[in-house]
């Protein structure tokens, strides 16, 4: 028996008949109330590897009268600090059908994990939709930052999506609120990030003179991980409640980094789509 006041609990449970139940079974394993476990389901931190499925692959479930076989693995991660959180809900921009575009608040996972995916942007858009439409996260924007995303209905538009956005043939500008100016209107920064070439291109819109702070528009070529946030503060700039690569602390604003424009030739109809913030 694994202590119930345990913030963080991994369970394995073989089932052994196709009469028993998910929620009863860990449970009973972990020592957690069965309301805790529901709670743990609705929130995907409870999944099954299928007997059946010879790639020994898991898939979330949710329901707690889920059918289960002979031979399955139930799996329960359970961390009381991911579960515990709460998000703003993400707006809708525009329902395209095939995909959506959607203003993704601060605080909200690009992707969630084994531990959850109740703050993803995947889980909320699908909980949005009366029909619980599918949804397939189709490019990445940081926990901290806010705005502009794709997310795409099936797996057809999911692949041709992806692919736009892993070619670079999505223009994307995004919105920033610096410490300090910028060293001229413009700039390019071609600092490496791990090793590895990235280049950053940023221009002055406006000056906040009383709180010594400016509005900058940036676009990227390339895509390494915090880009935007390395580089501005590279420059002497360092992004408004950054709290990686600035001198923000945990008392401060949200991260002042939103997506505020994307324009792609939409992979289904050949269209110019334009979303703008």
């Amino acid at each position: 028996m694994i202590e119930a006041e345990s913030s963080i609990i991994e369970v394995q449970v073989p089932v052994t008949s196709a009469e028993q139940n998910a929620l009863e079974l860990l449970a009973s394993e972990s020592g957690l109330s069965k309301q805790k476990i529901k709670d743990a389901m609705t929130k995907g931190a409870v999944w099954v590897a299928k007997n059946k499925d010879k790639t020994g692959s898991a898939r979330p479930i949710r329901r707690k009268n889920s059918k289960l076989k002979e031979g399955d693995q139930l799996f329960l991660y359970y961390n009381h600090a991911v579960l515990a959180q709460t998000t703003e809900l993400p707006e809708l921009v525009a329902d395209e059908g095939d995909y959506s575009v959607w203003n993704k608040p601060y605080g909200v996972w690009a992707q969630g994990s084994k531990w959850g995916d109740h703050c993803s942007i995947g889980r909320l858009v699908e909980q949005h939709f009366e029909n619980n439409r599918q949804s397939y996260v189709v490019h990445r924007l940081d926990r901290a930052a806010s705005g502009l995303m794709v997310v795409a209905h099936n797996k057809k538009a999911a692949a041709a999506l992806s692919q736009l956005f892993a070619k670079r043939e999505v223009e994307k500008v995004y919105r920033a609120t610096v410490n300090g100016r910028l060293p001229q209107s413009e700039v390019s920064v071609t600092q490496p990030i791990d090793g590895k070439p990235a280049k950053s291109h940023a221009k002055e819109v406006s000056v906040d003179e009383k709180n010594t702070t400016s509005v900058v528009e940036v676009t990227i070529e390339t895509g390494r991980k915090h880009q935007i946030r390395i580089h501005l503060a590279s420059v002497g700039c360092p992004i408004v409640g950054d709290r990686l690569h600035g001198d923000a602390t945990a008392e401060s604003s949200d991260l002042q980094l939103k997506a505020v424009k994307l324009s792609f030739k939409c992979p289904i109809t050949d269209k110019k789509s334009h979303y703008e913030l």
